[in-house]
């Protein structure tokens, strides 16, 4: 029999997949379920009530039947205005959603400095703030009562509490990371300040589940809910923990790049800036635009090939190149025009050279990031997500990185960081090294090979000068 009182409910909301997992703080996960979304999938709009009927298909399906010691969820980025009975006004927006993004852009340049400094970005970004000033001065700006991130609106949907945690709130641009507030970059652009929620650190309960939403969820009516965190920053948070002595790699449709720091100030310059998920640290990073992403693109268009053959094709791609950046490139570029390309093709290049051109670009961008976060080259990376499913990716990700690589035993860390996030919560562990431990996950060393670090390192140039001559 599960002792509930011992065990949580962590959900993953992903661009084209629900996952959701019972997990006991003793016996790690218990079951666990995939549920793919079924509106928006991948888009810069989703569908709002559809994705709460995806969540709630997705936790029922664990058939509970009780009441966990608590519930977490981690989703994607986005922004979504609502009104007071949580209902959209425009639109809600995913990660890659644009609108209002230029009239951040037209901020005179001494406030767009001031905006982005405080909310620990590079560049202007859509998000909750650049939606909210889309909005003001329209007909819709009179029945918006917040904006919110997808993972939020979840949770006041299900619980009727209306908040946000700092991590995503720091994705918005109206935060202030380094004081852990709201800004005032709202009033620059005439946002009011009661469309910004109460704010909650990632790890606090906030609210317990409604009579309505505990029976779709087959959960018991007052079911505690953790405020939860963005999936990339929960999946960093469960693989570093309170470790400052390497860089997270969670692998997806893009890479999230992450490096806790013990001083904000010594975040490096084009890195965003996050609060973490441990207290008084924050993080270094970034998520790189297409990757895994781009990889899975080129797989469609030229169809299945066994990984075998891919591996096969020597270092370089028998000199063929992928750009990867098809909707522009993020971390630590920051070029929102940069398109994917493919370069040096001839007729001797095969299905197996372009995918094998097509994951070295991947491992290209993410070296560039890397880079940024550790010039001198010495710290591992954790490398965690589908891509460390491929053996044959992992030792070319290590020799392209030129560092040593510690694969997690479980590639879905963002499921694994909701689990953590639920289990500190609920008081069941100190922090999230006790919760990674109990969870079960274990690193593996892997060195890359000596040769292959040489023919990358040239690889690498080359291609960062092809990325430099597309742009002109």
């Amino acid at each position: 029999m599960i002792a509930l009182d011992r065990a949580v409910v962590a959900v993953d909301v992903g661009t084209s997949a629900v996952r959701a997992a019972l997990v006991s703080v003793d016996d790690g996960i218990l079951r666990a379920v995939r549920v793919a979304r079924t509106e928006g999938v991948g888009g810069a709009t989703y569908v709002a009530d559809a994705l709460q009927r995806d969540v709630e298909g997705a936790v029922a399906a664990l058939e509970v039947d009780g009441r966990p010691a608590a519930l977490a969820i981690a989703a994607h980025i986005g922004a979504v205005a609502v009104d007071d009975a949580l209902q959209p006004v425009v639109a809600p927006g995913s990660w890659s959603d644009a609108r209002g993004l230029e009239l951040l852009a037209d901020m005179t340049e001494p406030i767009l400095r001031h905006v982005l400094a405080a909310s620990g970005r590079p560049a202007p970004a859509g998000g909750g703030l650049a939606l909210a000033a889309s909005l003001v001065g329209t007909d819709a700006a009179r029945r918006v009562a917040s904006v919110l991130s997808p993972k939020d609106l979840l949770v006041a949907r299900l619980t009727g509490h209306v908040g946000a945690d700092v991590v995503d709130a720091a994705y918005t641009l109206a935060f202030d990371v380094a004081a852990a507030r709201w800004s005032d970059a709202a009033d620059a652009l005439g946002v009011p300040r009661g469309w910004l929620p109460p704010l909650a650190t990632p790890d606090a309960l906030v609210a317990t589940l409604d009579e309505h939403a505990a029976a779709r969820c087959r959960l018991a009516p007052g079911t505690s809910v953790v405020s939860g965190a963005p999936d990339g920053s929960a999946g960093i948070g469960i693989l570093l923990g309170t470790r400052t002595d390497a860089i997270a790699d969670v692998a997806g449709t893009t890479d999230v790049l992450g490096r806790l720091l013990v001083d904000l100030a010594d975040a490096p310059r084009g890195s965003v800036r996050n609060p973490a998920l441990v207290p008084s640290r924050w993080i270094a990073g970034g998520a790189t635009g297409m990757t895994g992403g781009a990889v899975a693109r080129w797989r469609a268009l030229v169809g299945a090939v066994d990984e075998h053959a891919i591996a096969d094709v020597p270092v370089g791609a028998r000199g063929l190149q992928v750009v990867p950046g098809m909707s522009g490139t993020r971390f630590p570029r920051w070029r929102a025009d940069d398109l994917g390309a493919l370069v040096g093709q001839t007729p001797a290049h095969g299905a197996a050279e372009i995918l094998r051109a097509a994951q070295e670009g991947a491992s290209h961008v993410v070296r560039e990031g890397v880079d940024v976060l550790d010039p001198s080259g010495s710290l591992p990376v954790v490398l965690a997500g589908g891509s460390t499913r491929s053996e044959h990716v992992v030792r070319m990700r290590a020799a392209i990185l030129g560092r040593s690589v510690l694969v997690s035993s479980d590639p879905d860390v963002t499921l694994a960081g909701a689990a953590g996030l639920a289990l500190v919560g609920a008081g069941l562990v100190d922090d999230l090294d006790e919760a990674r431990d109990r969870l079960g996950i274990a690193l593996r060393h892997v060195d890359p090979d000596a040769r292959d670090v040489t023919a990358y390192a040239e690889q690498h140039e080359a291609w960062r000068a092809t990325c430099d001559a597309l742009v002109g």
